[in-house]
Parts: C-alpha cells; structure tokens; sequence
C-alpha cells in the first residue's frame, strides 16, 4: 500500500533493509560461530531482501547493518550480481555501500559514509548525509523537547551545503509505533517542502560549481546548471557560461544594503534574480578585475519576501 500510494505521487519508492537483527537466533549462533555458518544469511536475510525486490520493485535499496561480518558472509555480491544483471529493476535501482564490514565509503552506488556524513567539500563521487530531524535519535521518543529538533534554518543549511558538494540529503523522523509523524516532524516536513516550492530550480538538476562555498561570507553556497546555449544558426552550439546559484544562509545586513559575492566571474550578460521573487533584476557591478560582483540588495517588504529562511539568487552567464 505504502509503494502504491507514493508512486501514484509521483515519488520513487526505496526501501530500507537491515542485513542483520541483534537479538536473532540464528544470527546469534552464527556469530558464535566467528561467521563460518551463513544458516541466517541463508535462511532469512537473502530471501527477504530478493522478496523485497521481486514483489515491491523498490527504485533504490538502502542497505544497514553490515559491520558485524564481511560481504562474503552477507553474500551481498551474488545478490549485488543478479540485481544489476538479472533483477526487474536492473535498469534503474540505486543502492548505498553498507553491504559488509570495509564497503562502507568504498563500494557502492552512492557512498554514505557514516551517519550525518557533510564533508562540506566537493567530493569525487555521489554521497549521501543521512541524518535525524531529531538530533539525538533515529526513533520516535516520547521524551522529545522542542529543543532536539533541528531548526529550518539548520535544515536550509545543511541541504545547501550537502548539494553544493556533489551530495544528496536524506532527512529522518521516526514515526510512533502506531505509525503516525508527530506534529512538530510534519511541520519540519512541510516547511521543507515549501522552502523547495520557491528555491527548489536552485537544487534540483544541480551540480558542484567551482566554488562551494563563498571565500568573503561563510554563508553563502553555490551550485550551479549550465546556461542555455546562445542563439545559433545550426542551434547546436554550446554554452560556455553557468548559471550559478548563491544561497545564503543569512540575509545581507550591510549597512548600505550591498553583498559582495568574490567567487563569480560576471559577463556583460548577466542578471541576479532573486528565487521566488517578482520584482525587477538586482544591479550589480564587477568587484574587482573580473572576477567578484557587488550586488545591491532593495528593501524588501516581509510580506514580498519568497521564503523565510536560506534565500536563493540566480545568477546567470557566469564566465568561471
């Protein structure tokens, strides 16, 4: 019912799956064993995960609980083989890297890592940061305050640091054990979802920029798309120029209402825009010798701004 309902939303459903259970007998006996005996990789583990994929046909496999032993005792490979190969969602399924002990930020379609993994550096191959809404836990806790849980100007924060880098941004909240997600999770949900209605061109179909993080201001991160291709008589050539992106995670409060951003080269052609926004065109002027813009900021009445938190220029036909 769950794959259903979200595939009739458009969404792609994954699914999570622990290799092991603490408390299994069958685990247990062969981790006694020093992991010599597969009775429960054999007779539960591998059968559940090719039910899953046979009978849900999920689009990514979130794979856990690998440390205990090596892929040779998960038989994670022979699976890894028929999945990609011969499974019906060969085509299109994602999968992480926990998958044996020593996988983990080596071996996968993704890398995680480890948990809250934001190395806030551009990396050499997709990741992903797992991490909790809640900042002490994975679960639901009956003892919740206000104060575990993360902001929205923490949750901009993050996603902006995370995709600037090349990464993906999963986000948990553990639901009660009768299934519910408590208000003050929904609420994060939804504010999330309305921050990526007005600033989500900024994010998704991105990809690192030269630059991810503004040297001048630690509050601003960039990502960028590359700018349509100029007019042409064959229409095939190639642009040259970026569209880049600057989020910022606090709003300028220069005296004179200006920000300086020192990473972006500006052509004659370039235009800021503010995500969200329906007045006119910020101005501009270049910084120093090619290289920096100077930005003047109009005063924005509270009821004209697009969002309340980690606002979004576009900057389009950036030279670098």
């Amino acid at each position: 019912d769950l794959a259903a309902a979200l595939r009739r939303q458009g969404l792609r459903f994954g699914a999570y799956h622990s290799l092991f259970e603490f408390f299994h007998p069958l685990f247990l006996q062969d981790k006694k064993n020093n992991f010599t005996t597969q009775d429960f990789v054999r007779t539960k583990t591998m059968p559940e995960l090719y039910e899953l994929v046979t009978r849900y046909k999920p689009d990514l496999i979130w794979s856990d609980g690998e440390w205990p032993a090596k892929d040779t005792y998960w038989n994670s490979t022979h699976f890894l083989a028929w999945l990609y190969n011969d499974s019906p969602v060969k085509d299109h399924v994602v999968t992480n890297d926990r998958w044996g002990s020593g996988t983990m930020c080596h071996h996968g379609g993704y890398l995680t890592c480890q948990d809250h993994y934001n190395p806030k550096t551009k990396q050499a191959r997709y990741f992903e940061d797992s991490t909790t809404m809640d900042r002490l836990a994975w679960t639901f806790r009956r003892d919740l305050r206000l104060s575990d849980v993360h902001s929205m100007e923490e949750v901009t924060a993050l996603i902006a640091q995370v995709v600037s880098c090349g990464g993906n941004v999963l986000i948990n909240v553990g639901p009660t054990k009768d299934g519910v997600i408590v208000p003050i999770f929904e609420e994060r949900l939804r504010q999330m979802g309305n921050w990526l209605a007005v600033n989500g061109e900024g994010i998704y179909g991105t990809r690192p920029w030269t630059f991810q993080n503004d040297s001048l201001s630690g509050n601003v991160w960039y990502t960028s798309k590359l700018a349509p291709a100029p007019d042409s008589p064959d229409n095939k050539k190639p642009s040259t120029l970026t569209d880049v992106y600057a989020i910022l995670l606090q709003w300028p409060d220069h005296p004179n209402r200006s920000l300086t951003l020192t990473c972006p080269a500006p052509t004659d052609a370039t235009v800021v825009t503010l995500l969200g926004y329906h007045g006119p065109p910020f101005p501009w002027k270049r910084h120093q010798a090619g290289h920096g813009m100077d930005i003047s900021v109009p005063v924005i009445p509270a009821a004209a701004m697009p969002c309340q938190w980690a606002w979004v220029l576009k900057l389009t036909n950036i030279r670098n």
